[in-house]
């Protein structure tokens, strides 16, 4: 694997991961979605934007999308979605680390078995 591909998928489960956290943490600033009017949308929206964790995490999700892209001129789709599953096993740590989530046994098994997944798919490259 060449350093470039290896640095783009690094990039898509690093930064994809940290984005979603960043978003999840704004709207646990911003608060439950109660209301699905189009008014109501529009202030959460609005309320959303304030928080700045909302904006790191669209940054960062955007490296990720444009790294995906990258990746993907590179490599089969086939290798490529795959090996991006690791971001649930990212997404799983931080959640527990940078969020304070418990994650149950069950939880940590599930990840286990996506990470065994996302193994015999870069062993069975060509």
């Amino acid at each position: 694997m060449k350093i470039w591909e290896t640095i783009e998928l690094a990039l898509i489960v690093v930064c994809g991961t940290a984005g979603e956290l960043c978003v999840t943490r704004a709207m646990k600033v911003v608060g439950e979605v109660k209301d699905f009017r189009p008014m109501a949308l529009v202030r959460v929206m609005l309320r959303a934007i304030q928080v700045p964790w909302m904006w790191l995490g669209i940054a960062l999700m955007a490296i990720a999308f444009f790294s995906l892209l990258g990746a993907l001129s590179l490599e089969n789709v086939s290798f490529v979605v795959p090996v991006t599953a690791l971001s649930y096993a990212a997404g799983t740590l931080g959640g527990e680390i940078f969020l304070g989530e418990k994650v149950s046994r069950w939880r940590w098994g599930g990840v286990f078995l996506v990470c065994v997944g996302v193994t015999l798919v870069f062993l069975g490259r060509n």
